[in-house]
């Protein structure tokens, strides 16, 4: 699946190369940079908190957060009203060459942040009435899910991680440039169940990667072109 830059989020998103001596890379211009973050709540008289404060506060943090737990780079945004009010990169995107992260260009993994888009496409071709959150997901593939417990296995325990899988990490990392074929791996990497569905919170990659089959199936659409279409382009998400 393609890298997502255009996530934007409040937190860290951590490389995982090895560590070093961090360097601070100016902040990411944007027209917002200057905006204060108002709030009716603000009692009079206090000094509202402005990217200036974000910054000086995280440049107090992030630098020896990096060298202390040995993390090569992150990219902080902070998202006021839709927009972004602060975004900056601290460390190195290449730590061999001393290149620096940035903000704007540096790519990283999005990790289980792209089940997010998972649940979107679900819930779009659920609103269409093209999926039933409370139906057996049998009745959406081309293979079977084995009968356990008496229980079938709805979208609505997927998206709860309640289908009752067993976690497995075996494979689950390519090792080739692109990505196994979608059906090919949900058929030959069924977990067990060891749980009913709908009573135990265990958390699925494997039930994940069966959301996204279904909507390639139902959809359509292999399920990279459909997140393309359906949720990237109309949020303006190109990089």
């Amino acid at each position: 699946m393609r890298k997502f830059t255009a996530l934007i989020m409040l937190g860290f998103i951590l490389s995982s190369l090895a560590g070093g001596q961090v360097p601070l890379i100016p902040t990411l211009p944007t027209k917002e940079a200057d905006k204060q973050i108002t709030s009716s709540s603000v009692p009079s008289g206090v000094h509202e908190l402005t990217a200036s404060d974000v910054e000086a506060f995280l440049d107090g943090i992030v630098p020896l957060q990096l060298e202390q737990q040995d993390i090569a780079g992150a990219t902080v945004a902070i998202v006021k009203d839709g927009k972004i009010l602060f975004a900056k990169g601290y460390g190195y995107a290449d730590v061999k060459n001393k290149k620096p992260v940035s903000a704007e260009e540096t790519l990283f993994r999005p990790g289980s942040v792209s089940k997010l888009f998972t649940w979107t496409a679900v819930m779009q071709l659920a609103e269409q009435g093209k999926l039933d959150l409370d139906r057996d997901v049998n009745e959406y593939l081309d293979f079977k899910i084995p009968e356990a417990f008496g229980q079938p296995i709805t979208l609505k325990n997927i998206l709860t991680h309640t289908a009752g899988f067993e976690e497995q990490l075996k494979d689950f990392f390519a090792a080739g440039k692109t990505n196994p074929n979608l059906g090919e791996y949900v058929k030959t990497h069924l977990p067990k169940r060891i749980f009913p569905s709908g009573t135990t919170p265990a958390y699925s990659n494997y039930a994940t990667t069966l959301a996204g089959y279904i909507v390639e199936r139902v959809s359509g659409q292999p399920f990279t072109e459909y997140v393309e279409q359906h949720i990237f382009k109309p949020l303006g998400m190109t990089r």
